[in-house]
Order: structure tokens, then C-alpha cells, then sequence
């Protein structure tokens, strides 16, 4: 792991170079550590590779902004080895991930494993919630927290050494990264394409898992038609860590047989053996030791499919309401258009195709820059009440709270001092709400 060019990702490698290769992918603020509990049975039968999310356990910071552009970065370290053909098992992130190579290049992946993973990870407006906070106060407040989300509260005081551990792994993250890794899950959806992952599935997740629990993991399984949920009594969102030994028989199983262990066929529910649901005391992660990058290519990829493009030019609208619920967030597009009348329809029909998918959507100014413009438009038009929501818009544009004050500033000089004060105190409340870590 000498340099790593921004189209790839910090990895390793563990087990015989001639087994078949196995990848790991970690959740979000974790690093390849987390699934070191496994490594030691894993490595029985695999050539297992890690990866590290960009910014992330000193990987250099290359944002990356969507799953697809990091699935990407992914099947390029690879390539770069001739890793063709392989199993996979994400958490979270990781698991979306795994997903979007079960979806766009299917040729790859021969099995997959999905722990801790939703086809929709909460809400977009959660996520861009969470990145206005780590660019306004950093990532002590999410690391903070990190414990009560990752973890069980027995877990936590009993084992004070992983907790820190966790904690510590958020802080060293690169918030530009992190906040990039947020705009990836805001973006990614895929609740009406499941049927087409054609690849033995397993859905793993925590009893107590409060951040994609058992109902997500549900609904992946009704979606996927290989799919089989294993469901890990006494664990929540860093199952791997939190139970170590029962992933990883539950993963042996899994990638070694057709799904040799018995299930309920009402449920599509594996039983798991109350010996590997038992706590097993965990330590913090080893340091990483040098591998050689060295793996010898396992098959061969099939051809690509090409998939035919549309003649002529799309409507606009469907990219206008997707940009106006990234830029808006979704609850409010969803209030808008909940109102919406036989009166008003064809006005927000109209917003969203010409404002929203012609305007917003062109290539010629970066969000930042529109933003900017909007604010400074809305000041010198006394719309307050639509200032509060862009200033909102702004945030999760990427503006810092020092930067709306300097539009502010400026808008005061060439829209006059009562506008510009007016507009301070709108946008002083929204900040306000916007950026207070809750707790």
C-alpha cells in the first residue's frame, strides 16, 4: 500500500494467494478493522481483501459522493490485481456497496452478504442533516455518539476498550470524506430493484440494531429472490464486532454451501445455535501488518452489456424533483406536493420541471455558486419566508454558516441595509437549528 491514486482505495490482503477471494466492506466511520474477528477463520479458505473508505483509517481523501462512484473505485483496485470474479459482504455503506455490484455488474460477484443494510438508509434529509453538523462542529459530536448507535448498552460498559476504539476511529476520519460518504447514502435507493439481484443472498443484522434493523433487513429479504435473513440475538449496529464468532459461522456458511443450514420456509429465517449467539469478550483492533498485494486472477470477466440510450431528450421532470429533494430535503417536497390541488398542481408540476430540472440542474454552476445567487435574489426580493428554506439548502450545498454571512454581507450593500437585516435574522434561526448537534 505505497501511494494510493484517487480513482482506487486503500486495501489489504489476508490468506493464500490461490484461494478465491472474499472482500470485506466496512461501514461508515469504521475502518477495515472492524471485521478483524473474522480474519482468523476466514483466511481458512479465502484470499480476503479489505478496504478502506476514502478518509477513512488514514486512507487519503478522495471524496467520494455516491455508491456508484465508490463501487467503482473498488472494481479498479481490483482490476489493477486481476480480482475478476468474487464473494462480497458489506456492512452499511459497505453493504451498499455490494448491492450496487449485485445490480450493475452482476458478472462479478458470485455471493453476497449483507449485514447491517437497507435498499434506503432512513432519509436523504437525515444524512444531509448530519453532514450540515460535521461541517459546522466537526466529527466529535457524531463520534461522540457513535457508541449508542453501534452498539448495545451492555456492550458499551462492559467492554470500555472497543468503545473508545470506535470513538477514536470517527474522530480520525477526514470530515470532508465523512460528509461525502453522507451524500452517498442520502442518494442511494434501490427499494424497486432488488428482484434483480440474481445472487445467493444472505441478510444479516442485530437483534437490537436501531439503525437498519431486522425491518430493513425484511424488507431486502422479500425483495431479493435468493435471499436468506439471519437475525443475531444480542447485538446492534456493528454486529461483527459485537458478535464476532456467530458472523463469522454465519459467513462460513454462507459462502462455503448452498445454503446447507435448515430455515424456516414461513419466515426465510436461519436458526441460529444459541453457543454462537454468546458474547464473546472482543479487544481492540492489532495494528496492520504489511501484505504483500499480490492475488492471481480466479476467472474472467464476461462481456459487458451495453444498455441501449433513449432517443431524444428526456423530460426534465424527474430530474427536477430529484434535485429539488437533494437541494430542499424531502420532507418538505413531500409537504408541497401533498398540497397540491387541482388549483395548484400544475404550479408545482411547473416549479419542478423548469426551476428545479432545467435551471438547478445545469452544468454551468456548481450548487455552492446557485445557492449563493438564490440567497442574494431572495434578499433583494424581501422573500423571507423562502429565504429560511434556502438558507436550509445552502447548508446541505455545502456553505458554511461563515459563508452565508459573507452572501448576507454582501447582499447588504447592494440590496440595502433593512433587507440584509431582516435576512440575518431569519438566517440566524435556521443556522442555529440546523447546526446544534442534538443531545
Amino acid at each position: 500500500m505505497s501511494e494510493t491514486p484517487p480513482n482506487t482505495l486503500q486495501y489489504r490482503f489476508d490468506g493464500p494467494e490461490e484461494a478465491p477471494v472474499l472482500i470485506l466492506g466496512p461501514s461508515l466511520g469504521t475502518t477495515w478493522h472492524m471485521w478483524d474477528r473474522q480474519i482468523p477463520e476466514l483466511i481458512q479458505q479465502w484470499r480476503v481483501f479489505r478496504y478502506d473508505l476514502p478518509g477513512h483509517g488514514g486512507a487519503p481523501a478522495h471524496p467520494t459522493v455516491s455508491v456508484a462512484e465508490l463501487t467503482a473505485r473498488l472494481l479498479t483496485t481490483l482490476d489493477s490485481f486481476g480480482v475478476q470474479r468474487f464473494g462480497y459482504a458489506g456492512c452499511a455503506l459497505g453493504g451498499a456497496v455490494g448491492i450496487e455490484l449485485a445490480l450493475r455488474h452482476p458478472e462479478r460477484i458470485a455471493s453476497l452478504a449483507l449485514v447491517a443494510t437497507s435498499p434506503r438508509f432512513g432519509t436523504a434529509d437525515e444524512f444531509r442533516q448530519r453532514g450540515v453538523i460535521v461541517r459546522t462542529n466537526g466529527l466529535d459530536p457524531i463520534a461522540r455518539t457513535s457508541p449508542d448507535r453501534w452498539f448495545t448498552s451492555g456492550f458499551a460498559a462492559a467492554q470500555p476498550a472497543i468503545t473508545e476504539w470506535a470513538v477514536q476511529m470517527v474522530r480520525t476520519t477526514d470530515p470532508g470524506c465523512y460528509i461525502a460518504a453522507c451524500e452517498a447514502l442520502a442518494g442511494f435507493d434501490v427499494r424497486h430493484e432488488l428482484a434483480r439481484i440474481g445472487v445467493p443472498t444472505l441478510v444479516l443484522v442485530g437483534s437490537d440494531d436501531q439503525v437498519t434493523g431486522p425491518a430493513e433487513a425484511r424488507t431486502l429479504v422479500a425483495g431479493i429472490p435468493d435471499a436468506r435473513l439471519a437475525v443475531v440475538p444480542g447485538a446492534s449496529h456493528l454486529v461483527p464486532v459485537e458478535q464476532p464468532a456467530a458472523v463469522t459461522d454465519l459467513l462460513v456458511r454462507h459462502f462455503s454451501t448452498a445454503w446447507q443450514p435448515a430455515y424456516d420456509s414461513t419466515t426465510g429465517q436461519m436458526a441460529i445455535p444459541s453457543a454462537l449467539a454468546k458474547p464473546v469478550p472482543a479487544a481492540p483492533p492489532p495494528a496492520v501488518p504489511r501484505v504483500a498485494p499480490q492475488v492471481t486472477p480466479i476467472a474472467e470477466i464476461a462481456p459487458a452489456v451495453v444498455a441501449p440510450q433513449p432517443l431524444g431528450r428526456p423530460d426534465a421532470y424527474d430530474a427536477g424533483l430529484k434535485v429539488r429533494r437533494e437541494v430542499l430535503g424531502d420532507a418538505h417536497v413531500d409537504r408541497e406536493l401533498a398540497r397540491a390541488d387541482e388549483f395548484s398542481g400544475d404550479f408545482q408540476e411547473f416549479v419542478t420541471r423548469y426551476a428545479w430540472g432545467e435551471v438547478w440542474d445545469r452544468p454551468g454552476l456548481d450548487r455552492r455558486s446557485r445557492s449563493c445567487v438564490t440567497l442574494t435574489a431572495l434578499v433583494a426580493g424581501g422573500h423571507l419566508e423562502e429565504l429560511g428554506l434556502h438558507v436550509r439548502a445552502a447548508l446541505r450545498n455545502g456553505l458554511t454558516p461563515v459563508e452565508i454571512k459573507e452572501v448576507l454581507l454582501q447582499a447588504a450593500v447592494y440590496c440595502g441595509v433593512p433587507a440584509a437585516n431582516s435576512a440575518f435574522r431569519v438566517a440566524q434561526q435556521v443556522i442555529r437549528e440546523e447546526t446544534t448537534p442534538e443531545g
